[in-house]
């Protein structure tokens, strides 16, 4: 039994504190990057998927491991490559001989906590194995419909500068993500305490050795999310949120805009955000918070904006600095 798997149903102040907690046991391996582990916990209250991007040697992959040695779940991880078939991620149908028989045996996606590594690097049919799983929280195999663990988040990463040999993710794959986030390089101080760690002998590969331990579990997980749903949103910033959305959609330089899946996505968000911040409601500060990394990603650029150099990080900046604050 570990440390978290107890009877005692967590109240709201220690589900807060187990949150907080793990922010900072993700921070005994992960240098930096503390925008990156704000919205992967995030994720965790809005029941929500993350697509990390960055280019290699971020610790991408050790940030998602750190996770999940942090929190006391099930854990699993897939390289994604070209030759990756949508049953080596869902499971198949396989023939006993002994018993004359069909039997599934469950694929990697049967976890709570599941790393897609390098998504982008197999092909859009086995990309699309994680669309059922990701919307519904479940696989179907053979037109019968499994469960899927709850909690159950896909942190899926990818490289940004390496094109060769992959699949761009097709725009309903990125809908299905909550967040989208940049993994920067380090800055010069967070890289010399990079160094000093493995100088003392830190092993990426080995996190229990560098004193990570679970420190929130399932437990945990639902009594924040039943906090999450007690946060209140006033009519006036739920009239915010959904400018701030709407504004996508007649951006000049926006081809297609955020859907309402992107609205409902941005005030569960902000509302998860005030939350992990100590606060019972959402305040506009707290949409834009949580506005680029929620919508980025949905926005589809036009190919002459695109040519002229506009980003869709520069378009949601515009675009929060145009929408009307309501005071």
């Amino acid at each position: 039994m570990t440390s978290t798997e107890t009877n005692h149903t967590p109240t709201a102040e220690e589900a807060g504190a187990a949150f907080h907690a793990l922010r900072a046991e993700i921070g005994k391996a992960v240098v930096g990057n503390d925008n990156a582990i704000m919205y992967l916990v995030l994720a965790l209250l809005c029941r929500g998927h993350v697509l990390l991007e960055g280019v290699p040697g971020v610790a991408k992959t050790l940030l998602v491991r750190a996770l999940a040695t942090a929190l006391d779940l099930e854990h699993a991880r897939v390289q994604f490559t070209p030759d990756l078939m949508p049953g080596d991620v869902t499971g198949s149908q396989i023939y006993d001989p002994h018993s004359a028989e069909f039997t599934f045996r469950h694929g990697p996606v049967f976890t709570n906590l599941l790393l897609a590594d390098e998504i982008n690097r197999t092909p859009p049919k086995t990309q699309s194995a994680l669309l059922e799983s990701m919307e519904e929280r479940q696989v179907s195999v053979d037109g019968k419909p499994r469960s899927l663990p709850d909690p159950f988040v896909v942190v899926a990463t990818q490289n940004p500068i390496e094109q060769e040999g992959t699949y761009p993710l097709p725009e309903a794959q990125l809908d299905r993500f909550l967040f989208k986030v940049d993994v920067h390089l380090p800055s010069r101080d967070d890289e010399f305490r990079i160094l000093q760690r493995h100088a003392a002998g830190f092993d990426p590969r080995d996190l229990v050795a560098a004193g990570l331990r679970p420190v929130a579990g399932p437990a945990h997980i639902a009594a924040a999310r039943a906090a999450v749903a007690h946060v209140t949103i006033t009519p006036e910033v739920l009239a915010y949120t959904v400018d701030v959305c709407r504004a996508t959609r007649t951006s000049p330089a926006v081809q297609h805009g955020a859907s309402t899946r992107g609205a409902t996505a941005l005030m569960a968000a902000s509302r998860a955000f005030a939350w992990l911040n100590g606060r019972g409601f959402v305040t506009p500060d707290d949409v834009k918070a949580v506005a680029v990394a929620v919508l980025r990603h949905r926005l589809q650029l036009r190919p002459e904006a695109e040519l002229d150099g506009v980003t869709t990080e520069g378009v949601m900046a515009a675009l929060l600095l145009s929408v009307p604050v309501p005071v």
